[in-house]
């Protein structure tokens, strides 16, 4: 592991960097409200272009008229069969939560300039299609704004993320296809919202993505995440290793994020005496109920779920290349297209990646292995909600100057790399790096060796009986300041 010295740089200088635009649909559970929390804190790492209240199977408005409704989907059907209204929070509470992030704007600029004005937040703000789960049957705000965004001239990725339930998307689906289809501009229409809109789902929380969408829409890509995500949900003691279950412990959430400001106050934790408004199912904040037979014992001040959060911490460029390839795994797991034909990338069995700790294959690991970087990363910017520039850390700078290169191990073993690591606080840090097996075409038979001194890696003894393929080697690089904070670089080996 390499230590190093570096010297700082100018500090709040606003990211040339391009940012992923993004429309977060929500049905506002109460993870879905400290995962909006969290995305506060990481508004300046993507361009979010709208925020938008929709329904899901766990929470309806209803219509107002007494209409009773069933669930299509066989879980809540069982558990609630006909109802008139569901577990509703309403639709203030996001301009809620953007109103305690006014509070600390101010000091989050300080920190990085790209952080939004409230007031440009407030004005992103829509009701969807919220009257039922899955009513996709008329136009709301919500979804006329994500159909103009779709028909907008702007050609790059448009990521949907879906909190809740896809119905409000399929909405603004169906009313481009009513006023489209059998035009002349139809063909022209389609390929440009197939070629833009990217949906990133937390499961199914209606079926309007398999009655509608995945029928009328068959090319707008899919990323699903149905397993990895429990990392970050209600399951974690059960998914979560106990190495890294500290990272989510009352002693961590409550020193490190709770009592940080006006916004993290509003954090929902166990046993912290909250309750949201319009859910009588919110029992976490009671000290009182704090065994769950389904989901474990707990402590107060215990994280809860932010099961949504993987959504738009896939955005999150920490240089692991994840945006243009989510097969190859970041901050918001790792999915893979299994047929080439369909755009549609999944997590699951085909996906397993083995567990360390407890040396098996697990389902969620894709998640799980970035869980220390991605709290410390968390705690560092709830410093950022009440400490100024010096006082808190900040994530270093790291730059591998190529990212692919080809070896003939029978030719040439030793390949020499230049690097850049600059940290913006002049902490200490040190250089880790581990060859990701579950990417690669075949496991290497040897590792090469890495060595890392001043600016340079250089990896020699090359196995000649390795097979020929792609191998992917992470490098980390953690500071030493408070959170350790990380930065990745991502190698290409191919072998011929």
């Amino acid at each position: 592991m390499l230590s190093c010295e570096t010297t700082p740089e100018s500090t709040q200088v606003k990211s040339q960097k391009i940012l992923a635009r993004t429309i977060i649909t929500t049905d506002g559970e109460i993870d879905d409200i400290d995962s909006f929390i969290r995305l506060l804190l990481y508004a300046n790492e993507m361009s979010i272009e709208g925020l938008v209240y929709s329904s899901s199977q766990w929470h309806y408005k209803g219509d107002g008229l007494g209409t009773s409704f069933t669930s299509e989907m066989q879980m809540t059907k069982e558990l609630y069969g006909s109802r008139t209204s569901l577990r509703w929070p309403g639709t203030n509470w996001m301009q809620d939560l953007i109103s305690a992030y006014a509070e600390v704007y101010d000091n989050l600029k300080v920190h990085d300039s790209n952080y939004p004005h409230p007031d440009e937040l407030r004005n992103q703000i829509y009701v969807g299609n919220i009257d039922f789960e899955g009513e996709m049957s008329k136009d709301t705000e919500g979804s006329n704004f994500i159909k103009a965004k779709l028909l907008d001239d702007d050609r790059s990725p448009l990521y949907l993320q879906v909190w809740g339930g896809t119905n409000t998307i399929a909405r603004a689906l169906k009313s481009i296809e009513d006023e489209f289809w059998g035009t002349s501009a139809w063909n022209e229409v389609y390929q440009k919202v197939t070629e833009k809109a990217v949906i990133y789902a937390i499961l199914d929380q209606d079926a309007t993505y398999k009655n509608y969408i995945s029928k009328k829409w068959p090319d707008v890509k899919v990323y699903y995440n149905s397993n990895q995500f429990w990392s970050f949900a209600y399951f974690w003691k059960r998914v979560v290793p106990e190495d890294y279950q500290s990272y989510l412990k009352a002693e961590f959430m409550s020193d490190l994020i709770n009592n940080h400001g006006p916004l993290l106050k509003k954090y929902y934790s166990y046993g912290d005496g909250q309750k949201q408004e319009g859910d009588p199912e919110h029992i976490h904040g009671d000290p009182n109920r704090l065994v769950n037979a389904q989901w474990g014992t707990f402590e107060p001040y215990d994280f809860i779920s932010e099961g949504d959060s993987p959504a738009f911490l896939h955005l999150v460029d920490v240089g692991l290349k994840n945006l243009e390839h989510p097969e190859y795994g970041g901050w918001g797991g790792r999915l893979v297209q299994l047929d080439s034909t369909l755009p549609f990338w999944s997590d699951g069995e085909h996906i397993s990646e083995y567990n360390p700790f407890t040396k098996t294959m697990d389902l969620s690991y894709a998640q799980t292995r970035w869980i220390p970087a991605i709290q410390n990363d968390f705690a560092a910017r709830a410093d950022w909600c009440i400490s100024d520039y010096s006082s808190a850390n900040h994530a270093p700078s790291f730059k591998l100057a190529k990212t692919k290169i080809k070896v003939r191990p029978s030719e040439q073993n030793q390949i020499e790399l230049k690097y850049t690591v600059d940290d913006p606080d002049a902490d200490q840090w040190n250089m880790s790096h581990f060859f990701y097996d579950e990417l690669s075409e075949e496991k290497m038979s040897n590792y090469p060796k890495v060595s890392i001194e001043n600016d340079q890696i250089t990896l020699s003894d090359f196995d000649p009986e390795t097979k020929a393929g792609i191998y992917h080697l992470i490098f980390e690089v953690k500071d030493r300041g408070s959170p350790p904070l990380s930065s990745y670089q991502r190698l290409l080996i191919e072998l011929e």
